[in-house]
């Protein structure tokens, strides 16, 4: 049966209005929803490491333009500027969107490549996924609680020096798809995030060590084809453990992943695909 498609997905005036009213209530929503959103920049370094990632700036995307990468790398400089050194302290909740603003090219954020219904395309600040990747699976790694994260619905790119388990992203779309997270901790909580010659860098900083050790595990990856189309589908878990005793102190599923690929996997060597044959 045929899903009839939204007006606003077919029709770019609807499209345009759609998408300001959602912004509209987002903006409301920030004004209005009795939160406090974290603000605060500080140079002063937290001193303890709770976690740390690094990611690679340019990745070798067969059919893409190296030159809307490099806009991408430009693009992270700036929101991250935003972000570098801001504390999360307790009760806070930390916006991407709200941190950042709108990348529009008169802020100086250039045009770069960005996953769109499914599709890739070009727009002013695309590729800052990559910073909510980063952000997303460090925080995965502290007792921060996340509070808004949405998932990329396709796998675009095969794998190229992937350091996490696939699944992690964070996508975000100005202002109403965003990267959100809430310390209901007694603790503050410190980003550090830069870029060297080759990586996106990130640590999260307390100001005391902490009891317990995060951990993210994935299970049960695979690539399977169903009804000729190939989907790739893993879990990921969350181990908590005592850092004292390294005893394990819970394992608890995080999510399940499940999305259409859109490359041809059978152009990899060794690459198996479970399910139907051609």
């Amino acid at each position: 049966m045929n899903v009839r498609k939204p007006l606003s997905s077919r029709n770019p005036f609807f499209y345009r209005i759609s998408v300001g009213l959602r912004r509209l209530k987002r903006r409301c929503s920030w004004s209005f929803n009795g939160e406090t959103y974290s603000s605060d920049l500080t140079e002063d370094v937290f001193p303890c490491v709770v976690v740390s990632h690094r990611s690679l700036l340019l990745r070798k995307l067969a059919g893409t333009d190296i030159d809307l990468q490099k806009n991408k790398v430009q693009s992270l400089r700036i929101a991250v500027s935003f972000i570098d050194g801001l504390v999360v302290a307790q009760s806070e909740v930390f916006s991407f969107w709200k941190l950042v603003g709108n990348p529009v090219s008169s802020r100086g954020f250039p045009a770069g490549l960005q996953l769109s219904f499914g599709k890739l395309t070009s727009m002013a600040g695309g590729g800052l996924c990559q910073l909510t990747n980063l952000l997303y699976w460090m925080v995965l790694h502290t007792p921060l609680l996340v509070t808004e994260r949405h998932r990329h619905s396709t796998d675009p790119f095969p794998d190229y020096k992937r350091t996490v388990p696939f699944g992690t992203g964070a996508t975000v779309f100005y202002n109403y798809v965003d990267l959100a997270f809430r310390n209901d901790t007694s603790s503050s909580f410190q980003l550090k995030i830069w870029l060297d010659d080759e990586y996106l860098c990130g640590e999260i900083r307390c100001r005391e060590a902490l009891p317990v050790a995060y951990s993210i595990v994935e299970r049960n990856h695979r690539f399977i084809r169903k009804n000729g189309i190939v989907f790739r589908e893993n879990e990921l878990w969350r181990i908590e453990t005592d850092r004292e005793s390294s005893r394990i102190l819970s394992e608890k599923l995080l999510f399940k992943n499940h999305v259409e690929v859109l490359y041809d996997v059978f152009s990899i060597p060794g690459l198996i695909v479970e399910g139907e044959k051609e």
